[in-house]
């Protein structure tokens, strides 16, 4: 079975259901700008969101940036097999607070697409921010009334201001250790997203 690394994001509006990484840098990336509801491990108290790269912040017990730079260097081994790296989000909600997906059971319907993504069958639509299922990618049978267009929705306003926080985060944390292939995942995020056509999310 091919490899499959899952990444969490709680919850964002903004965030699509799920997309893929466009690349191992792009996906090494993607990790890095995590955040999550905070936990007992990390000493917080209450549901805060926190910037929680890899979902591992409480464990990392080494220089952040040479973290990200161990997961880069597996990309210059000429014999690496680099798994495809998604994205999931499954606790987006609509405009009167309702999640949008019914999560549980039904996730394994995305699963699925990752899957056929990672055989070459999956269909799929190019974004400023990854690829995100196309229209009938997903298996939707027997759920009926789930707003997919909506779940994945990529919007130009809050990517703008997305990764304007992420480049921040990082700047701040990491500073001159920061990899120069992150660096230039942020400025590419942000010109991708510069590129929007108003709401669409598409990739001009």
């Amino acid at each position: 079975m091919s490899s499959l690394k899952e990444c969490f994001f709680f919850p964002a509006k903004g965030v699509p259901l799920v997309y893929e990484a466009l690349s191992w840098q792009h996906g090494v990336f993607v990790g890095a700008a995590m955040r999550s509801e905070a936990t007992a491990a990390a000493e917080h108290k209450g549901k805060v969101i926190m910037h929680d790269p890899f979902a591992m912040r409480p464990f990392f017990g080494y220089n952040f940036g040479k973290y990200l730079a161990h997961w880069l260097s597996m990309a210059q081994h000429p014999a690496a097999k680099l798994p495809k790296i998604f994205h999931v989000n499954w606790f987006r909600k609509d405009k009167e607070g309702k999640f949008l997906w019914p999560g549980f059971g039904e996730n394994v319907r995305v699963l699925e697409w990752m899957f056929n993504r990672i055989d070459g069958k999956g269909g799929a639509k190019l974004t400023a921010i990854g690829y995100v299922p196309e229209e009938g990618a997903l298996n939707l049978k027997g759920l009926g009334g789930v707003n997919v267009k909506e779940l994945l929705d990529v919007s130009k306003k809050f990517w703008e201001e997305e990764a304007e926080v992420i480049q921040t985060y990082l700047e701040e944390q990491v500073n001159t250790d920061l990899p120069f292939e992150v660096e230039r995942e942020i400025l590419a995020l942000r010109q991708r997203v510069s590129q929007m056509e108003s709401d669409s999310g598409l990739h001009p």
